[in-house]
């Protein structure tokens, strides 16, 4: 979620000391009737963040996934976002930095993707600890592990 309050900042100060006129002219004007001049985390379509864009299953290969795909989402973002701030450095270059991060993150999960899949292929052997050479499905009580030998 740092990334939010980053770019929250950068647009706190971009509007910061802008005039009632300025910002209509921005399109701002619906957004600063409900929030001022204040940082309201919301898409570019104004749907105000929600938890429910957090996808849970419980699962961690759908998970994973889910990640995967919310780093590449941030980062298409991200270089809309640069693609319109063209000139001016100060936002550029934060910008940037959290583009790259949403690239390594992306790798990251990839990575560990890789190894949750790479665990579940492995086969499975199960071993108990019972010392007894005449097991038999008849003599063996499996209630304490006892194979009924003496």
């Amino acid at each position: 979620m740092a990334h939010l309050e980053m770019v929250g900042t950068m647009v706190h100060q971009l509007t910061d000391g802008a005039s009632i006129e300025e910002i209509e002219k921005a399109g701002l004007g619906a957004y600063y009737t409900d929030h001022g001049v204040d940082v309201y985390p919301q898409s570019a379509a104004g749907m105000p963040f929600s938890a429910s864009v957090l996808a849970c299953k419980g699962d961690p290969i759908a998970n994973l996934q889910e990640d995967l795909a919310a780093e590449q989402k941030a980062r298409a973002t991200y270089e809309k976002l640069i693609d319109l701030c063209r000139d001016d450095p100060d936002v550029l270059d934060p910008l940037k930095f959290l583009r790259q991060r949403e690239i390594v993150h992306f790798q990251r999960f990839g990575e560990a993707l890789r190894g949750v899949q790479d665990k579940l292929a492995e086969k499975k052997f199960y071993m108990n600890n019972m010392k007894c050479n005449n097991m038999t499905n008849s003599n063996m009580n499996y209630n304490d592990n006892d194979c009924g030998c003496n």
